[in-house]
């Protein structure tokens, strides 16, 4: 099996290269939010299926930082300039990218926005997780283990990433629901671990009876699960994360963490490809798809239908790329 961190350079270089294709074969331009982590591989894994099985070429081009609003915005203007016949967007921010999605409609090209919201009607469809509610799975999983009661934290995002600011909505609206649960702070990584991992120790720090820390992304989720175990605190603080990786459910696995909040993002990628694709021939996508939502914990991380989420097989999707 291949390093899947050599998929990126790969599958750009052979997106470059179908810009030069005459097999008249149409092109999509899929910009997500960044390239590193496993869920926008999974992404590209489900868009690259749902390409083929339309005679779609994909041209995939992501910043490297999932902060990077202006590298994105640049993205988007030379796709335009491409001439690209449509673009799949995981807007960074979702009020920077509006012109640019705009601009894009104006000239003829249909956006579809997967992952995270923005505002504008000028798209096609919205795939995602309905991130508002995975935000009260995850809120309602941290008051049943606390048993109704205690200090918690949330490691969040980004202020203006739409896909968490309704996580975090959802967590703590949902928190409501148990009155002795006292909400202690909202902490921002930006999208680095270093940070998320800074801003656990500084909550446990001023808070030294903290019994919980949401993290609603797979960066904060890494930092905080890093924080606690260094500090040897994770029968006290627990912690209730956001997304997966391999690392991440062996510490689940091994009890560093209680539970994890994992997407579909094969799902997503997949079907906002196909919402492309059904627009380009003539066909009504639906406007908006929930791609859908899973709590995984010690006891059915191991099933096969979490399994299926948690490992998908993209590979041969990759390789292929």
């Amino acid at each position: 099996m291949l390093n899947r961190r050599h998929f990126l350079a790969a599958a750009s270089l052979a997106a470059l290269a179908s810009c030069n294709r005459s097999d008249g074969r149409k092109i999509i331009g899929v910009v997500p939010k960044g390239a590193s982590h496993l869920f926008w591989q999974t992404i590209h894994a489900g868009a690259l299926k749902a390409a083929s099985e339309a005679d779609l070429e994909i041209l995939w081009q992501a910043p490297q930082m999932e902060i990077d609003s202006s590298r994105q915005i640049a993205i988007v203007e030379n796709l335009i300039s491409r001439q690209v016949d449509g673009i799949l967007l995981a807007p960074v921010d979702d009020e920077s990218l509006v012109l640019p999605v705009e601009r894009a409609a104006a000239q003829g090209i249909p956006v579809a926005i997967f992952d995270s919201a923005i505002n504008t009607d000028k798209i096609i469809s919205y795939v995602a997780t309905d991130n508002y509610q995975a935000g009260v799975m995850a809120a309602r999983r941290m008051g049943e283990i606390l048993g109704g009661k205690g200090k918690v934290g949330i490691i969040g995002f980004r202020p203006g990433s739409a896909s968490t600011v309704q996580r975090e909505d959802g967590f703590q609206d949902a928190l409501k629901e148990f009155p002795d649960i006292e909400m202690v702070g909202l902490r921002y990584n930006e999208s680095d671990r270093a940070k998320a991992m800074a801003e656990s120790e500084n909550l446990m720090t001023a808070f030294p009876d903290l019994a919980g820390l949401f993290a609603d992304n797979e960066s904060s989720t890494d930092g905080t699960v890093r924080a606690v175990k260094q500090r040897g605190a994770a029968d006290q603080v627990k912690i209730v994360g956001f997304d997966s990786s391999e690392e991440l459910i062996a510490e689940l696995k091994a009890g560093t963490m209680d539970s994890i909040v994992v997407q579909d993002p094969f799902r997503m990628g997949y079907e906002c490809m196909k919402a492309m694709a059904d627009h380009l021939a003539g066909r009504d996508p639906l406007a908006e798809l929930d791609s859908g939502s899973y709590l995984v914990t010690r006891e059915n991380v191991d099933d096969p239908d979490i399994q299926a989420v948690v490992f998908p097989a993209i590979d041969q999707w990759l390789n292929g790329a």
